[in-house]
């Protein structure tokens, strides 16, 4: 492998880990984040919910404008603006600026997510691909699995504020590298211009339903934003389908049925399976009574497997049906949050870590695999829109579960404080959720059979 192969895995890699990393640890820091606030479980959900709605609407627009200038300028701007909220984050003195360092950090993201699958894959050969891209969903789940281990010790000794500080860090140093050693990927077509209204219905569409969809059950001016962003969506691919440089081909769906349903298979599994590890540290911490450091390391059981499977399914998707891998994958998640269902207060802690195992294997086998079959759709032109559109179903996912909880959250709990939340009340919220997400993946495994070889 080249020294400039070498650079542009070690930011890419690094970049997928802290910024899975820091929502992860966040996870085991929720409970003590609301103690310290005296802040309600909605309040609380919005520290996840802001970050996401932000990548969410971003990463499209941000991917366009990558392919048209430059990869290495966006993602070198995407990793400063990350870690600079994230030094911004430490010290906060409310749960309002918290929430807001968080949006700002999730602009950062989309950034890094609307072009670190494109600047990777522009510096390997495409038989490499699958492998390559194995080794970055790999160190997004190493980020998983050391969230809940690393946060939780964090949270334990130093408090949660700790997390943030470690993530600028990091962010910092990878900063540095990206800036002076990272090679330029991908040429850039200065003869195409950024479509700027067809950027603005985007970002309108995904946050006007995104949004009206998560405050739904607490701001009544949410409930106006839902048929809105329906009609941004309609302008939107209107406008698309007249211009010529549009930021995303709406004709690519149409045209590429492969390409459209490993798309909605992403959607469909990232938005049943985010939310589970918030949940599992609400359950583990406040109804079962263990502690963050413990907490963390049940939670590990799930990501480990994620990333040390994850290079293996990649590299296996090279030689074998990607299709099939991921709808194998998408089997096996549905199958660990089917038997979440069942959880209760005298749920067993063995039985806990083997559904967190079978779900760990499903994404192994999905992930790698589908990210391969959406990347060998397209031209190497489009690399960062197709990346940043993967990167957006992934987002509008994880937005989506959040979303779910916390519609279910507000109909059952209000915003009463975690601390004073009964532990019948906090299950039944919980099952109501993972019937919806075990719906949400079975219907993602017949979509993901449909593709063909």
């Amino acid at each position: 492998m080249k020294r400039k192969q070498l650079t542009t895995m070690a930011v890419v890699m690094i970049t997928s880990f802290i910024t899975t990393f820091t929502g992860s640890a966040l996870n085991l820091s929720v409970p003590a984040i609301g103690e310290e606030f005296n802040a309600g479980v909605v309040s609380l959900g919005w520290i996840i919910n802001g970050y996401i709605l932000a990548s969410a609407a971003l990463s499209v627009p941000f991917g366009r404008l990558a392919d048209i200038t430059s990869r290495k300028i966006v993602l070198v701007i995407g990793i400063l603006i990350f870690s600079v909220c994230s030094g911004g984050a430490a010290f906060v003195a409310t749960i309002k600026a918290l929430i807001i360092f968080r949006v700002v950090q999730g602009i950062g993201a989309a950034m890094i997510f609307s072009t670190n699958q494109a600047v990777l894959i522009s510096a390997f050969s495409p038989e490499k691909r699958g492998k390559v891209l194995g080794f970055s969903i790999a160190a997004t789940y190493t980020g998983l699995t050391a969230g809940p281990v690393v946060g939780g010790l964090l949270n334990h000794y130093f408090g949660w504020r700790s997390i943030f500080i470690l993530t600028f860090g990091i962010g910092l140093i990878v900063f540095i590298i990206a800036a002076k050693k990272l090679p330029q990927a991908g040429i850039g077509d200065n003869g195409k211009n950024v479509d700027i209204i067809g950027s603005l219905l985007y970002v309108f569409t995904i946050t006007s339903i995104m949004y009206g969809f998560s405050a739904y059950s607490t701001t009544n001016f949410a409930k106006l934003l839902i048929p809105l962003g329906v009609l941004f969506f309609i302008l939107f691919v209107y406008h698309e389908l007249r211009i010529s440089s549009p930021i995303v081909q709406i004709r690519m769906f149409k045209n590429n049925i492969g390409y459209l349903l490993s798309n909605i298979a992403a959607l469909l599994n990232y938005g049943a399976t985010f939310a589970l590890g918030y949940l599992l540290s609400i359950y583990l911490q406040i109804i079962k009574g263990y502690d963050s450091q413990l907490s963390g390391l049940i939670l590990i059981s799930q990501p480990l497997i994620m990333a040390v499977l994850s290079p293996y399914a990649g590299k296996l998707s090279d030689r074998i049906s990607a299709y099939k891998l991921a709808s194998f994958g998408m089997a096996l998640c549905s199958l660990g949050l089917f038997s979440f269902i069942f959880v209760s207060e005298s749920y067993p802690l063995p039985l806990i870590i083997v559904n967190l195992v079978i779900v760990g294997l499903g994404f192994a086998f999905f992930s790698s695999p589908n990210t391969n079959a959406v990347m060998s759709c397209v031209e190497p032109k489009d690399y960062s829109v197709a990346s940043s559109i993967l990167a957006t179903m992934r987002t509008i996912g994880h937005s989506a579960s959040m979303a779910v909880v916390t519609f279910i959250v507000a109909q059952k709990m209000k915003d009463i404080p975690l601390s004073e939340a009964e532990a019948p009340l906090l299950i039944e919220t919980m099952r109501i959720a993972f019937i919806i997400f075990t719906c949400l993946c079975t219907i993602g495994i017949f979509i993901s059979l449909k593709r063909k070889n």
